[in-house]
C-alpha cells in the first residue's frame, strides 16, 4: 500500500514539476528601465503602470523593472549593468524610458542582438543611425500640452503664466511651444483677450526632476513665478512641485492654480488648485510592442502615434490624454471640451491627417525666422526637431 501511495505521490510531484517547468518556459519577460522612481506621480509612474497593464492584459508576461537610473540616484550604475541583469532574467524586449538613455540604448543594443530595445522619445531610427534591434516610440503629446495651455489661459486673471521646463532639447522646446499655442488660442477665443498681451515665461531647471546641487530647485522656480505675478504655473518636468507650491499658497488665501504632467493621477497632491494633467498613456503601445515581439512580427520603426480622436482619454486605445482637474469651473470645463472638439475636428479633416493642430502659419521662431507662412501647416518633422521656442515666448531656447 505504501509503495502504491509513494508511486502516486512521485507521479504527482513529477507532473507538478513538469507543469511548473512548462509555465516557466512559457513566461515572457520584458524589462522597463525608469529614469525616476515608479511612484513619482508623473513620467516614470506612467511607464511603470503601462508595464503592469501588459502583465494584466497578456497572460504569461512578467515585468522586471529598474528604478531611478540617473546621475543622482545611481551614479555608478550603467545602462549596460541594468540590461545585463534583465537579459539574465530572460527579458526579450526592454523599454528604456527617456531620451537620456538614447545614446546608451543604441550602444548596449549592439551587445544583445537577440533582444528588442524600445527607446521612448528618441529618434535614432528616424535619423537612420539605430541598430536593427532598436525601435523608437512616442505619442503626439503636443496635443495634451495644448490642452494644458488652454486651461491655463482660461483660468489666469493676471495674464501671466509660468512654465517649469526640464532640460533644453527639441522635445522640451516643442512641448513648451505647444502649451503656448494652446494658451494663445483659448485666451483669444474663450477668454476674449488679446493673445499678444499674454505673458508666457519658461524657466528651465536643467533636468527632468530636481537633483540638489545640479539643477534649479523646481519649488523655488514655482515660488518665483507666483511672486512675480503669475497665477498659473504649468509643469514640464516629471514631478509635481509646482502643484504642491500652488496648493500651499492657496491654503494661505492666494488665488493660484497649477497643472502637472505625464500621469492621469497627477492632480492628487493638490486637487483643489489643479486645472488638469496632460498625460502619456503608454499602455496600448507597450501592449502592442510586447505582443509583436512575442509573436515574432516586430519590425524596426520610429513611432509617433496620434491620439484616438474618437475617444481621447481611452486608456486602452489613446496614447495621450488630458485629465480634467477639480480646479476647473463648469464653464472652463465646457470650454476645454470645446477646445478638444476643435482639435479633433481639425485632425480628422481630410488632408490634415499628418498636421498638428495649431501648428499653422503665420508662425515664427523666437528669433523671428518664419516657421510657416499664412495658411501653411508646419511640417510635423519640423515640429519634432524644433530648434527654438516660438516668437512671443520668454525664456532661452538653448542652454548656451
Amino acid at each position: 500500500m505504501r509503495t502504491i501511495l509513494f508511486s502516486i505521490l512521485l507521479l504527482s510531484l513529477m507532473l507538478l514539476t513538469g507543469a511548473l517547468a512548462l509555465a516557466q518556459g512559457d513566461e515572457f519577460v520584458f524589462g522597463v528601465v525608469l529614469v525616476g522612481p515608479k511612484d513619482d506621480h508623473g513620467w516614470s509612474q506612467s511607464h511603470y503602470e503601462a508595464g503592469q497593464y501588459v502583465e494584466e492584459q497578456i497572460p504569461g508576461t512578467r515585468m522586471v523593472v529598474f528604478e531611478s537610473l540617473n546621475p543622482a540616484d545611481a551614479p555608478e550604475t550603467t545602462l549596460l549593468d541594468v540590461v545585463s541583469e534583465m537579459v539574465d532574467q530572460g527579458a526579450k524586449i526592454i523599454f528604456t524610458t527617456s531620451d537620456e538613455f538614447e545614446t546608451d540604448t543604441d550602444m548596449v543594443a549592439t551587445q544583445f542582438p537577440d533582444v528588442v530595445f524600445i527607446n521612448t522619445t528618441g529618434d535614432t531610427v528616424l535619423e537612420g543611425t539605430a541598430p536593427s534591434n532598436v525601435g523608437d516610440y512616442n505619442s503626439w503629446f503636443e496635443m495634451g500640452r495644448e490642452i494644458s495651455g488652454c486651461a491655463a489661459a482660461l483660468a489666469t486673471q493676471t495674464g501671466k503664466i509660468g512654465y517649469v521646463g526640464a532640460l533644453i532639447n527639441q522635445e522640451t522646446r516643442r512641448h513648451a511651444s505647444s502649451v503656448y499655442l494652446g494658451a494663445r488660442y483659448c485666451y483669444e477665443k474663450f477668454a476674449g483677450g488679446n493673445p499678444d498681451d499674454l505673458q508666457f515665461t519658461v524657466t528651465w531647471i536643467g533636468f527632468w526632476f530636481n537633483i540638489p546641487g545640479v539643477t534649479l530647485d523646481p519649488t523655488e522656480v514655482a515660488n518665483t513665478f507666483f511672486d512675480n505675478g503669475a497665477d498659473v504655473v504649468i509643469s514640464g518636468i516629471d514631478t509635481t512641485e509646482a502643484l504642491v507650491v500652488a496648493g500651499q499658497r492657496a491654503s494661505e488665501g492666494q488665488t493660484v492654480w497649477a497643472l502637472p504632467t505625464d500621469n492621469p493621477n497627477g492632480c492628487d497632491e493638490a486637487p483643489d488648485v489643479c486645472l488638469g494633467a496632460s498625460y502619456y498613456n503608454w499602455r496600448p503601445g507597450y501592449k502592442q510592442l510586447v505582443t509583436e515581439v512575442m509573436d515574432g512580427t516586430w519590425e524596426q520603426r520610429w513611432d509617433w502615434v496620434p491620439p484616438d480622436w474618437s475617444d481621447f482619454n481611452n486608456l486602452d486605445t489613446s496614447p495621450v490624454g488630458f485629465a480634467f482637474g477639480p480646479g476647473l469651473t463648469e464653464e472652463q470645463t465646457a470650454q476645454l471640451q470645446q477646445f478638444l472638439a476643435d482639435m479633433a475636428e481639425f485632425s480628422t479633416t481630410p488632408g490634415n491627417e499628418n498636421a498638428l493642430f495649431l501648428w499653422q502659419g503665420p508662425l515664427n521662431l523666437q528669433d523671428g525666422t518664419a516657421l510657416a507662412e499664412e495658411g501653411e501647416n508646419v511640417d510635423p518633422i519640423a515640429v519634432w526637431r524644433l530648434p527654438q521656442l516660438l516668437e512671443g515666448m520668454e525664456g532661452p531656447s538653448t542652454s548656451e
